[in-house]
């Protein structure tokens, strides 16, 4: 695009970065796998939702708004769901029990990814309203030698395409050979995977050729996705855990149902995400939620602000290991708080931003560059439209919050008092004051009045 650097993006498929050339540039499109909605998302789920965010804006500010179509999934067909639904609401039918879940969860994790700052998604289909199209496509694999019907289920046949394992780059001869992969006595191939299972009374099922079941994971997205986005579509993405076999048997089912080349042109993948230097796990006691983060006082003993786990994340380029810890959390929120607040402007970003993030994303040097223009806004009000663009298209800008007059009285109460313990050199209550302000948002900026010399003391509060 005139005027625009060249977005390069790294492909998990080609294992390159090369220059992002889309199918039609007025019709971007982008699938990124969503979350399976049991439970409350984790902090590890909450990282490609920020990163293909990111992504989706960038892809926005090239190409037009009206020309990108985002798609993401809500998963809410799923054995742990049946789990969670029996468990909770055990005198409920079986079908309302699910939703109840699922809606619930669901609710939960929009409202999440609106406090990371993520837009929404211009399409999000549920799998329960696409059954249907899941079926056609079972159909079709069947009739084209792709698939076959074992003891009820209906199985993905492997050896049938040519080149399975593309993109993990697993040769499937001799993944056989030093098999550790327990056969089903009913499977051609050790890998072949399920496209449709029978249900028993306490799952939930649809009607269908070949019984009342449900779908397997995999071709859950090869509908979903072929529905909003067509049989080849731009940019796949998701997390590094589901190159195999979920992103694998996407490709497989797709390219073998519709006779294409591809799925999609571009594979991105973001790194995996520890907590405190070891792998998030309920039983080591370090698996965090996005709603415990933002609402309790479960992790470094205080809540966080959406902003502030957003930042954190970025800090890190998006295809590395993160270790999301408390150390970072508290990085990232002392350098939001000397990044001035203000409202989104109309206008441009700045290119040292942009060229960051069209170099496959690169925020860490997005947010390196963006503080350097924050520095340099402090020191010149005429720069901050440039830097609120800027922050806008990261999806971290401080944005100016309205205070009631309550809220200002007792600020200033505190500004004033905290003024007297400098005067009599007890820092470190004066200190403790200007933390606790803000850990509640509220950042205090030390001056001189230039009449008097005297010190004097601003503040703002930071969202």
């Amino acid at each position: 695009m005139s005027g625009l650097p060249t977005l390069k993006l790294y492909n998990t498929l080609t294992r390159e970065k090369a220059d992002f050339t889309p199918i039609d540039p007025k019709n971007v499109r982008m699938y990124v796998c969503g979350p399976t909605v049991y439970d409350f998302a984790h902090i590890g789920n909450a990282r490609p939702v920020i990163v293909f965010d990111v992504l989706y804006r960038l892809l926005r500010h090239i190409y037009g708004e009206s020309h990108v179509t985002y798609a993401s999934n809500i998963t809410d067909v799923d054995d742990k769901i049946n789990a969670r639904a029996l468990r909770d609401f055990p005198d409920l039918p079986l079908n309302d029990a699910i939703r109840a879940v699922t809606e619930k969860t669901e609710t939960q994790f929009l409202d999440d990814a609106k406090a990371l700052g993520c837009l929404d998604p211009d399409v999000q289909p549920r799998a329960t309203d696409n059954i249907s199209r899941m079926i056609e496509i079972i159909e079709t694999l069947i009739a084209k030698g792709h698939a076959y019907v074992a003891e009820g289920e209906v199985l993905f046949d492997t050896k049938s395409m040519a080149d399975y394992g593309q993109l993990s780059k697993r040769n499937l001869d001799e993944q056989q050979a030093g098999a550790r992969i327990a056969v089903d006595a009913h499977k051609k191939n050790p890998q072949d995977f399920v496209l449709w299972k029978l249900s028993s009374d306490n799952e939930p099922g649809w009607e269908s050729p070949w019984g009342r079941g449900r779908p397997g994971w995999h071709i859950e997205c090869s509908a979903m996705s072929q529905r909003y986005l067509g049989e080849t579509f731009d940019i796949h993405g998701g997390g590094l855990d589901l190159i195999f076999p979920h992103h694998e048997n996407e490709i497989a089912q797709s390219r073998c149902a519709h006779g294409t080349d591809v799925m999609a042109n571009v594979w991105m993948h973001n790194g995996f995400v520890q907590v405190e230097g070891r792998k998030m796990s309920k039983s080591d006691g370090n698996f965090v939620t996005i709603h415990d983060l933002l609402h309790t006082e479960t992790f470094g003993g205080r809540k966080w602000p959406g902003e502030v786990l957003r930042l954190a994340m970025l800090m890190t380029h998006y295809r590395e290991p993160i270790d999301f810890s408390i150390k970072r959390l508290e990085e990232a929120e002392r350098l939001l708080a000397k990044w001035p607040a203000s409202k989104p402007v109309d206008a441009a970003p700045d290119a040292s931003v942009l060229n960051a993030l069209a170099d496959d994303l690169n925020t860490v040097a997005a947010v390196q560059a963006l503080h350097a223009l924050a520095s340099a806004a402090n020191a010149d009000p005429a720069l901050l439209p440039g830097f609120a663009a800027s922050a806008a298209l990261l999806g971290v800008l401080p944005e100016e919050a309205v205070v009631d007059g309550a809220v200002a009285s007792a600020v200033e109460a505190l500004v004033a008092m905290r003024l007297e313990m400098l005067k009599t050199k007890n820092f470190a209550e004066a200190d403790k004051i200007r933390d606790d302000l803000l850990a509640k948002g509220i950042q205090l900026k030390d001056g001189k009045d230039a009449a008097t010399g005297e010190r004097v003391t601003t503040w703002e509060v930071k969202r």
